[in-house]
């Protein structure tokens, strides 16, 4: 493995972030939101499912009456 001095490897770095397509503050700021949207979409998802498979088991076992 060749060896880089840290100079070497600083200007590497800073000639591949150049290359990054960096999102917009909209863009950001839109994908922050969806990601809370679907975030509380799964919450209430698995919410339901629990209190179904919670309610099924009872119902099986006997225990909800």
């Amino acid at each position: 493995m060749a060896k880089t001095n840290p100079f070497m490897f600083l200007q590497q770095v800073r000639d591949e972030v150049a290359k990054v397509t960096w999102p917009t503050r909209n863009e950001t700021a839109i994908t922050t939101v969806m990601v809370f949207v679907m975030a509380t979409i799964a919450a209430i998802f698995f919410l339901v499912a629990d209190q179904v498979m919670g309610w099924a088991v009872s119902l099986i076992l006997g225990l909800g009456r």
